[in-house]
Formats: C-alpha cells, sequence, structure tokens
C-alpha cells in the first residue's frame, strides 16, 4: 500500500509540474527556473554590477536601465541585483569584485580599464561567471568564467551620422562643411565610432570634414563642454561625441548648434539643437550571459550584439532632424541587415590618398599591442567579427585630429 500511494504522489508531482508550464531544474544542473521551450522565466541567481560612474553618467545610466529591463524580461526580482556604483578603474573594482563574487553568480563590470582587475578576480573564483564590457582579453585570459561582450555600435554611429548629414544639407552646408566631435581617449573603441559617424555623414554630404578633440576621460563635465564650445568656435557646424557627461550636448545648447548624442537622447535638456542619438541596449546580452549562467553553461568568450538582436539601437528623431531622415535610417538599416552596405566599405575613404586592400589589425591582445590579424577583405573592414570589441584605428582622410596626448 506504501508503494502505491508513493506511486500516486510522484504522478502528481509530475502532473502539477507539467500543468504549470514550468520546468523546475534540478540545483546541480541549474539555478533557475525555465519554461517549456527552455527560455528563463525566473532565478534564484545573483547578479553582480560594477559601474565607473552612476546614473549622472550617459553612459553608465544606460548599462544600469538596461540591466533593470533584462531582469524584467527574465523575470527576475531586482532585489537579486547587487549595483555597485562609483567605482574606479583601479583596486578598488577588484575589491569589490571579490566581494560580490562571494554571494553572486555572474558579475558584469562596464568599463574598459576595469578588466585586468576583473580577470584577476575570476581566477580566484572560478565558480563565478565575469562578464567585462568593450575588454580585449578574454580570449588570452584562458579563463572558462571570464567573458568579453560589445555591440557593433559603429553600424548605429554611422546611421547617426546620415541623420548629421541631412542637418547639414538642410542648414545649405554642404560646401566643405566642418563638423566636430568630441572624444574620450585615442582608443580603437573611440576611433571606430568617430570614422563611422564620419562615413554616415559623408555618404550624404561628401565634402565634408571633421575635427576630434579629445578629453582624456570618460565623464568631465567641464572638460568635454570646453571641447565642444572651442570645436564650435573654430568653425564646427554640427558637434557630436564619445564622452559620457552632457558637457558637449550642453555647449551645443547654449551655442545654437546642432548635436547628436551618444547613450541617450538629451531633447529635455537641449530641446532646440538635440538630433538624434545612437546608444547600445545591454539587455539581450545580460539576458543571454545570465541565461547561461543559469543553466550552468559557458558564457561566449566574445559576444557581439548587432542590430538584428536589438544591441543597436537609435532614439527617436528629435524635431530638429531634417525632413525624411528616418526613411533615410530605415533604408540604411534594410542594406545593413542584408549585407549591402558596410560601414567601412573600402571605397569611401583613403588613408593618405590610397584606398586600402589590406590592413594587419591589433586583434589578439598582447602588451605590446602588435598587429596580428589581416582585417581587410571582400572591399571591407571587417570590424568586431574577429573579436567582439572595436579594432579600427585607421586615422583616414577628411578627419584632423586635434590633440592626440591622450
Amino acid at each position: 500500500m506504501k508503494k502505491i500511494i508513493g506511486f500516486i504522489l510522484v504522478v502528481c508531482c509530475l502532473f502539477a509540474l507539467v500543468s504549470c508550464g514550468k520546468q523546475e531544474v534540478d540545483d546541480e544542473d541549474s539555478i533557475g527556473v525555465f519554461n517549456e521551450n527552455g527560455a528563463l522565466v525566473g532565478s534564484n541567481i545573483k547578479i553582480g554590477l560594477i559601474c565607473l560612474h552612476d546614473t549622472s553618467s550617459t553612459y553608465d545610466k544606460n548599462f544600469i536601465n538596461s540591466m533593470y529591463r533584462a531582469l524584467n524580461n527574465l523575470g527576475i526580482k531586482e532585489e537579486q541585483l547587487e549595483l555597485a556604483t562609483g567605482i574606479g578603474e583601479d583596486e578598488t573594482c577588484f575589491a569589490k569584485a571579490c566581494e560580490l563574487a562571494k554571494t553572486c553568480d555572474i558579475i558584469f563590470a562596464d568599463s574598459f580599464n576595469h578588466e585586468s582587475y576583473l580577470i584577476e578576480a575570476a581566477k580566484l573564483y572560478p565558480n563565478v561567471n565575469f562578464c567585462h564590457a568593450t575588454g580585449n582579453r578574454a580570449e588570452v585570459s584562458e579563463l572558462d568564467n571570464f567573458a568579453n561582450a560589445f555591440a557593433s555600435i559603429y553600424e548605429g554611429r554611422y546611421l547617426a551620422g546620415i541623420a548629421a548629414g541631412m542637418k547639414l544639407q538642410a542648414m545649405g552646408q554642404t560646401n566643405n562643411p566642418k563638423i566636430g566631435y568630441v572624444g574620450a581617449y585615442t582608443y580603437a573603441e573611440v576611433i571606430s565610432g568617430y570614422t563611422a559617424f564620419y562615413l554616415g555623414v559623408k555618404s550624404v554630404v561628401p565634402s565634408v570634414q571633421m575635427d576630434v578633440k579629445f578629453t582624456g576621460s570618460w565623464y568631465d563635465y567641464d572638460a568635454e563642454k570646453e571641447a565642444a564650445k572651442a570645436l564650435i568656435q573654430s568653425g564646427c557646424v554640427l558637434i557630436s561625441q564619445h564622452a559620457d557627461s552632457y558637457g558637449a550636448p550642453e555647449a551645443c545648447e547654449d551655442a545654437n548648434v546642432p548635436n547628436i548624442t551618444y547613450n541617450g537622447s538629451t531633447n529635455a535638456k537641449c530641446p532646440d539643437t538635440y538630433i538624434i542619438s545612437s546608444k547600445i541596449d545591454w539587455a539581450p546580452y545580460y539576458e543571454y550571459a545570465i541565461t547561461q549562467t543559469a543553466n550552468k553553461q559557458k558564457v561566449q568568450a566574445n559576444w557581439t550584439g548587432t542590430i538584428a538582436t536589438g544591441s543597436v539601437k537609435l532614439t527617436k528623431v528629435g524635431k530638429n532632424a531634417a525632413a525624411g531622415t528616418q526613411d533615410a535610417i530605415d533604408a540604411a538599416i534594410a542594406k545593413l541587415e542584408a549585407g549591402t552596405l558596410h560601414v567601412f566599405d573600402t571605397s569611401t575613404f583613403t588613408v593618405k590618398g590610397q584606398t586600402l586592400t589590406s590592413y594587419q589589425a591589433d586583434v589578439i591582445y598582447d602588451a605590446a599591442y602588435q598587429k596580428d590579424t589581416e582585417a581587410i577583405s571582400d572591399g571591407y573592414f571587417h570590424e568586431s567579427e574577429y573579436r567582439s570589441a572595436p579594432y579600427f584605428d585607421l586615422l583616414i582622410d577628411g578627419i584632423k585630429l586635434l590633440n592626440e596626448e591622450y
């Protein structure tokens, strides 16, 4: 009789699991709850997020907001997230990563120079996944629990460049106009971004020239504002940037100069000059990496999000944009997705007057930053295909760097 009762209880339990539409997976295999299609819908997973600044930085705000969207999409409670803001690119990052590793199953960090400290923490906590945005050392780290991620944001910047070019046309600025760009550092990530933006503008206004001024910081309101002001005073009629404060957009608003922003709309702060913004939506990557961790499966060493994965986004076109801007962007997106348009098509730019047919890029990390991988084939530079972080570091004709000390 006891065996019969036991059998009935087992059958009832199995029926209950099937009827609720979810599968409870044994803790030895998973720390998540999945639906019948294997998608994570809830979990007791613990997540850490290390940010260089807080929501006052457009860059960090984008990471934080993306995380909350991902948690919501996965059915994970916000209390399961440990958010650490204001964590410098120094030993404090290592200390915080180690602290979080004592309670978290997966830890993300958002700034380039967090990487070496995160790697050291990953060595000490092999059962915790460490995921680093914008880094380039995952492949050479030889760690199964350390991964890099980025997105093809150069495509987003190219599309924003189209919006900028159309604005120049609407302004009557088609005869060798000069535009400006505020950059943080002379890293490949920044070079790739400003070049993509410039090529987008150039696709509409072929004679455009661009000056770039670096600040030596990812987030410095005063330096970014002063850089933008200097560019405007030198004759730049439109400004964009790869830096994380509102300094440059507010300088543009003060001078009534059109502005293309990054990581979010500045329409509320700059209603008379805002055109459009591009950004990486990190939610798809968070969802992927968290689900892999919940499944106790390896996170891909180099993950690159695209327009198709929902990782490259543009904000709604602002009221100051030229008529037809959205249609032009939509047409370009269709070509990018079809593979008929490549941002770094070598027929669209020259280097010292020459069209490139070959270029060795620094893809595999080493301390000497040696060139190691052929990046040009089929008529274009293959950005973010051989690793997730950008490696386009060419100075093309038409772009002038005003300072290179950073």
